[in-house]
């Protein structure tokens, strides 16, 4: 998907991808991703011009003008005179966690965060743990021990695909802990 920072930097002349769809008449797909070139933005709208010829529906023609909200671009192009902005680097989330089970599978939320000195780092762990050590909720894990599941050691991006609300908090450093407040809607510090 595009950066923020591409899809600001775009101008007429450039160019978004984006899935259209036709609903009536004859088709081949359902769906087909087409080129849009700009011609001018409004209010988070693209208007231009169809810039390819649709393989499989027959209601779309190249240079059809059409209006597509930019939050509907699944690509950019960039014109010449409008170089890409430099795309900031993706972080990854590969070091490791003990996180309970609970949590991992969506049975619960990232209740109770910690961080500690990391000391299940291995010879030869191609990823180093975090010293991130996530908690469930007490019924949760009470329920994780009557099935007799174990807290698990897995990539913090594993965690953060399923509640990613801590995610403001990964960097802080060892010896932090935070409990979800539910009124707060946020971690709150502990001492």
């Amino acid at each position: 998907m595009p950066h923020p920072d591409e899809l600001a930097a775009l101008r007429p002349g450039d160019g978004i991808q984006a899935i259209f769809r036709q609903l009536e008449g004859a088709q081949t797909y359902d769906a087909e991703r087409m080129w849009v070139l700009i011609e001018r933005m409004d209010d988070g709208w693209v208007y231009g011009k169809l810039d390819n010829e649709p393989v499989g529906m027959d209601r779309f023609k190249l240079g059809d003008p059409v209006v597509v909200p930019l939050t509907h671009a699944i690509s950019t192009a960039f014109s010449k005179d409008n170089p890409r902005p430099e795309r900031p680097p993706v972080r990854e989330y590969w070091d490791r966690c003990f996180v309970d089970d609970c949590v991992v599978e969506g049975r619960c939320h990232a209740d109770y965060l910690y961080r500690e000195e990391p000391d299940m780092t291995r010879e030869g762990d191609k990823y180093q743990d975090s010293g991130w050590r996530i908690r469930g909720t007490d019924e949760a894990i009470a329920d994780d021990k009557a099935r007799s599941l174990d807290p698990v050691y897995i990539a913090l991006g594993k965690v953060l695909n399923q509640d990613d609300r801590w995610l403001h908090l990964i960097d802080r450093e060892i010896g932090v802990a935070f409990q979800w407040d539910r009124e707060a809607q946020d971690y709150i510090e502990l001492e």
